[in-house]
């Protein structure tokens, strides 16, 4: 890591809590007598229907001084940062994941061990609630990059000078939040670790239409648009009729379910290790992301963009369903064309700076596809380059060991930090169907202790363990 020379401990954290002063009182909350109007104007409290929860952060201790910790509400979001004493001169942004519908705002710390490993190696690190929860990755892009600027004033303040580089992680919508982020601010950031990342924008949405469209077509049920009882009456009919009752891992043995099975298995990334168990895991669960669109905003109605117009279904048999299942058109064309920042906004594969991705191989809810379309994008783009993606063999959405993000981490610094004079970090070919299929496939960066901590990694033993190295 960059570690540069800093004052002493002692002057350095005088001028860290002289210079934390005097950021509360230029850019912090407004005094007691401003109203809940100029409140709301300047973004020091949350939006209509909103509230936040974002309690004390226990600062850490590094090298056997406690970290610093500020806390509070800008552009209507709630927001942590921490730094080390001897900060390295570097900002990691954290970018969260899809928090539902409800309106209480919450702010997390960097997962998988990272938020110890970052500080223990100099980083300072922000993240913001993002100002909406819901689908929303605008809110997610605009106070990401406001807490950005916002932790950069204040580290100079209290360090005196800006971060040298700024990174952003993120995980499941935090990396559709990063693939447009690094779009949207070209160069802003200096690399990018989006984990189980939404990086097929719209095509997420796609998939879960098809899903429960195939589903239907197979069952023989008239189910689109979806009705209010869908969960409670049609589903269950639906399972009926394809025999998907079996408890996790338990083979398909209906032919049409075991169609539907391998359907999915096509839509999410293609024939690879674990696919068929994989299935087992989510195939309930998909049934459960459709729902009516109640005529609200975008975020909470991402079926709005969803079509099948140009959606080729394979394997054709026993039902050939590319002929017969419903084809439905976007009912909102116009934002689904749009190159605007939206709720849901497209991701065209411009980072122009590293990026490097971890899925698992069995995610069937932010499905492995997603690696697929940002691979094809960045590649019809040139930016391929720039591009490292590693498959890891598990079947559950963010389902990485510790060790798993702190190689990846790793490899995404040294790599910036060379400025292109070190190659480009190994990854996984995610493209090549001969490659995917291979037994061995997501060994290389896959965590062998995973298997040890059955409670905390559930779906590792879903897959055979890797020949060693």
């Amino acid at each position: 890591m960059s570690l540069r020379s800093r004052p002493t401990t002692a002057s350095r954290a005088a001028v860290a809590l002289t210079g934390l002063a005097l950021a509360a009182s230029l850019v912090g909350a407004p005094g007691a007598a401003a109203t809940a109007v100029d409140r709301q104007r300047d973004g020091s409290e949350p939006l209509p229907g909103y509230t936040i929860s974002n309690p004390p952060l226990e600062p850490l201790v590094v090298e056997g001084e406690p970290t610093r910790v500020r806390q509070g509400v800008r552009e209507h979001a709630a927001y942590t940062i921490e730094v080390p004493q001897d900060w390295n001169g570097e900002l990691v942004l954290w970018a969260h994941g899809y928090r539902g519908t409800g309106t209480v705002l919450t702010v997390d710390p960097p997962g998988f061990g990272l938020r110890q490993r970052l500080l223990e190696q100099g980083y300072a690190w922000a993240a913001s609630s993002y100002a909406r929860n819901g689908y929303d990755v605008r809110t997610g892009v605009l106070t990401t990059r406001d807490l950005a600027g916002y932790a950069a004033r204040l580290l100079r303040r209290s360090e005196g000078e800006r971060p040298e580089r700024t990174y952003v992680t993120g995980v499941s919508m935090g990396g559709h939040v990063i693939g447009r982020s690094l779009e949207q601010y070209p160069r802003f950031y200096d690399g990018a670790l989006p984990m189980c990342g939404v990086l097929g924008d719209h095509e997420l949405f796609d998939y879960f239409l098809s899903y429960n469209l195939l589903a239907q077509d197979l069952a023989d049920v008239d189910a689109y648009p979806v009705p209010a009882d869908y969960q409670s009456e049609v589903v269950p009919q639906i399972k009926s009729e394809l025999g998907l009752g079996g408890p996790i891992g338990a083979p398909i043995t209906n032919p049409r379910g075991a169609q539907l099975r391998d359907l999915t298995t096509e839509l999410s990334g293609g024939q690879r290790p674990g696919a068929d168990v994989a299935f087992t895991v989510w195939k309930d669960f998909l049934f459960t992301l459709a729902t009516p669109d109640d005529g609200g905003p975008l975020a909470l109605n991402g079926g709005r963009l969803a079509q099948n117009l140009d959606t080729a279904y394979t394997p054709r048999t026993p039902v050939d369903v590319d002929a017969t299942v419903e084809r439905v058109a976007p009912s909102d064309p116009r934002l689904r064309r749009t190159r605007s920042l939206t709720a849901i906004p497209r991701i065209e594969g411009r980072p122009k700076v590293p990026v490097l991705t971890l899925h698992d191989l069995g995610d069937l809810f932010v499905p492995f596809s997603m690696e697929q379309v940002y691979a094809r994008e960045a590649a019809r783009r040139g930016q391929e380059d720039l591009l490292v993606q590693r498959a890891v063999r598990a079947a559950g959405h963010c389902e990485f060991t510790d060790a798993e993000v702190a190689r990846a981490w790793d490899d995404l610094t040294t790599w910036v930090e060379s400025r292109g004079l070190q190659a480009r970090p190994a990854g996984d070919d995610v493209l090549t169907p001969a490659v995917l299929a291979e037994p061995t496939y997501g060994c290389e960066f896959t965590d062998p202790a995973g298997y040890a901590q059955p409670q905390r990694y559930p779906t590792r033993a879903l897959y055979p363990r890797c020949p060693e190295r």
